[in-house]
């Protein structure tokens, strides 16, 4: 039997993925949850709302100062506060600084900057000899043009403390990196992460830690690049998880990604790393995150091991135990990106494609006709499909993302059609 322990979680933002996580913690026997975030208690869920013990709204949950303020607010109202949560990129240095000031247990600020910063990430990373990207942080556009010359084309810009691929962008020559000091105007104050142009298959590697041992671990793949769709909204994509971890295909990246936790000090936790398979073979590590992955991947998780990854995560930051899901499926999603402007106004080819896959599909999120285009990679839909066998898996997101397509037109009627 569990004692009681009160949990304060910082959601900034009632997404839809981050409430599920908020309400997996609250659904955990002897938790207290107190909320803090930036709206009001009043959009909540009215189920979620009446799980909470408290909320507090803050004008920036990713202030440190506030951010203290808050939580200790809570603090007083809960008695105590034991674990302090969140699993947005943004917020995860300030979740560490309030804990290191209130002495609440879990990841440091030093070890989430490590994981947030970029450029130390790939510092210390490649002084422990890791393969990873050559980078250079510049502080200036002389810096930037030398490294340019130094490395050559193609090459990758982003900020230091960028999540994902979101704010990257491929630079294909001089004109490019023009474009981009001018957009980001590297300054001492305010450098820019460059890097070379990875070339291969990218793929994820997320993982579990208790007490610095790592004790799980999944491999997917990216069906094409984050980066490519980003730079080409029409392209629909799909992540694939196989089954079969096993094989010596994913030794390498197993060893390394360990020994990248080691380095950069993650704990207890989930964690989330982008990596390459050059295309002469060898690795080279991306980025990681301390904090569960993203694109749904978590949901691929929860169906290719039949356990709820939500709660799975909550348990082991609430309670530092888990027990370790058995893979069971290989689980692919493909992404729905609409071709055009504006709103939905026609999904072509879902009908014949769903007839065909028939039991493979597991889950289909379709847009709605009128729906407002979406801003993210992640696109207006998603369809989940799982079978014992990586490749058919692998066929059914490719047909998938080849018949169906998502018509999007600024002519919608107002209200749908």
């Amino acid at each position: 039997m569990w004692p009681v322990r009160n949990v304060v979680f910082v959601a900034p933002y009632f997404l839809d993925t981050t409430l599920r996580f908020v309400a997996a913690v609250a659904s955990l026997d002897g938790v207290r949850v107190g909320l803090i975030s930036r709206e009001p208690e009043e959009r909540l869920p009215d189920e979620l709302r009446r799980r909470l013990a408290g909320h507090w709204r803050l004008d920036d949950p990713t202030n440190v100062v506030e951010l203290s303020a808050g939580t200790r607010a809570l603090a007083r109202h809960l008695g105590s506060v034991e674990r302090l949560l969140g699993v947005l990129e943004q917020i995860q240095e300030p979740l560490g600084a309030v804990r290191d000031a209130l002495a609440i247990p879990g990841t440091s600020a030093e070890v989430a900057r490590r994981f947030r910063d970029k450029a130390l990430m790939k510092t210390e990373l490649a002084r422990a000899g890791l393969p990873c990207a050559v980078h250079r942080l510049a502080r200036s556009a002389g810096e930037a043009r030398d490294f340019a010359a130094r490395v050559g084309y193609p090459l990758v810009v982003k900020p230091p403390a960028g999540a994902g691929a979101k704010s990257t962008h491929r630079l294909d020559d001089e004109s490019d990196l023009g474009e981009a000091l001018e957009i980001f105007g590297p300054s001492p104050a305010e450098p820019v992460l460059l890097e070379e142009f990875l070339r291969g298959a990218e793929h994820s590697f997320d993982s579990l830690s208790i007490d610095g041992e790592r004790l799980w671990y999944s491999v997917s793949r990216y069906l094409p690049s984050p980066l490519e769709v980003l730079e080409t909204p029409w392209i629909q994509w799909c992540v694939l998880l196989p089954r079969e971890l096993d094989q010596a295909e994913y030794g390498d990246i197993r060893r390394a990604a360990f020994a990248a936790l080691d380095v950069l000090g993650l704990e207890t936790g989930l964690s989330h790393m982008e990596w390459f398979r050059r295309d002469d073979g060898r690795l080279a590590i991306s980025e990681v995150a301390a904090r569960p992955p993203g694109a749904r991947i978590t949901d691929l998780l929860s169906w290719c091991h039949d356990a709820d990854f939500y709660r799975l995560w909550a348990q082991l930051m609430v309670w530092g135990e888990v027990e370790l899901p058995e893979r069971r499926w290989a689980v692919g999603a493909a992404y729905l990106r609409g071709l055009g402007r504006g709103q939905v106004a026609e999904i072509e080819g879902w009908s014949e494609v769903s007839a065909e896959l028939g039991d493979l599909v597991v889950e289909a999120r379709l847009p709605t006709i009128g729906q407002a285009a979406a801003e993210g990679y992640e696109g207006e839909g998603c369809v989940i499909v799982r079978h014992r066998e990586t490749s058919t898996v692998e066929v059914a997101l490719r047909r998938i993302v080849s018949g169906v397509r998502v018509v999007l037109s600024e002519d919608v009627a107002e209200g749908g059609a």
